[in-house]
């Protein structure tokens, strides 16, 4: 439907479990694209159950030796959240010089174990690109904020660039659902295509930066969004609290009076 609706007439579409029996195959290996764009479920609960064969065994644990598409070797992800998974699919699916773009949790930028060690394969690696800070309630089903992260095959340069799109000022707040407007697109697209510092929104930061972080890609590590409060003036809190009491002291004078004529 989504195809006929933009009027896209040869598209191959095809249905099924994405990670245990990949349908876009060439030469019975994963079929290579140029332009990978995804939203795969976010952190997808057994993941691998489509690899335990009939019996489903609720204790089953997956292996990379077990995917005859050796998508794996870099790590095997959590059974509890798929985000990983999805994302070396994809990565396995890239052709040489391809792009690629991903809406994910932000869970995908910082969590450890096997997912660290796959998200530091891929950075040494020199696949990552940019790393996009969404905000909260853009997508049905889900009110968590999510970041896309941008992917490219034989880059020019070793940087990471980070955007902060997530504050109040960069898109429309909905009653039930937040908007990004097309202004606040074109401020994103902007920033990627620049690819340099802005002020509170964009940072391009070094590999060195990155493994001093322990590859840590928490967006705040990198885009400082503080705002310095008002120093407070205490001559001024003084004064309002001593012309609170004062005022206070003559409504209780008031309220005596009041209740002495009344005989209490």
């Amino acid at each position: 439907m989504n195809m006929f609706l933009h009027n896209i007439d040869d598209a191959k579409i095809e249905w099924g479990d994405t990670l245990a029996n990949p349908k876009h195959l060439e030469n019975d290996k994963l079929m290579k694209f140029q332009v990978v764009v995804a939203n795969p479920p976010f952190s997808l609960d057994k993941w691998a159950s489509g690899f335990a064969g009939e019996g489903n065994d609720k204790n089953f644990n997956m292996e990379a030796s077990l995917d005859p598409y050796n998508r794996f070797s870099w790590g095997v992800p959590p059974k509890s959240k798929g985000d990983y998974a999805f994302v070396l699919h994809m990565l396995h699916s890239l052709a040489e010089g391809g792009r690629m773009g991903v809406v994910l949790p932000h869970g995908v930028l910082f969590r450890g174990a096997s997912e660290g060690k796959i998200r530091k394969k891929i950075i040494d690696m020199n696949l990552l690109d940019a790393v996009i800070g969404l905000p909260a309630n853009l997508f049905y089903g889900t009110g968590i904020p999510a970041c896309i992260l941008v992917f490219k095959q034989n880059r020019d340069r070793k940087d990471i660039l980070f955007i902060d799109a997530s504050g109040d000022e960069y898109y429309d707040k909905g009653k039930n659902q937040n908007k990004l407007r097309e202004e606040d697109i074109q401020r994103i697209i902007d920033a990627y295509e620049k690819y340099e510092n802005i002020e509170k929104f964009a940072y391009v930061a070094s590999i060195d930066e990155v493994k001093e972080n322990d590859y840590n890609l928490n967006i705040p590590r990198y885009v400082d969004t503080f705002e310095e409060e008002e120093l407070v003036d205490i001559e001024k809190v003084a004064k309002s609290i001593a012309d609170i009491k004062e005022e206070l002291a003559e409504v209780e004078a008031q309220l005596a009076k009041y209740l002495h004529e009344l005989g209490f």
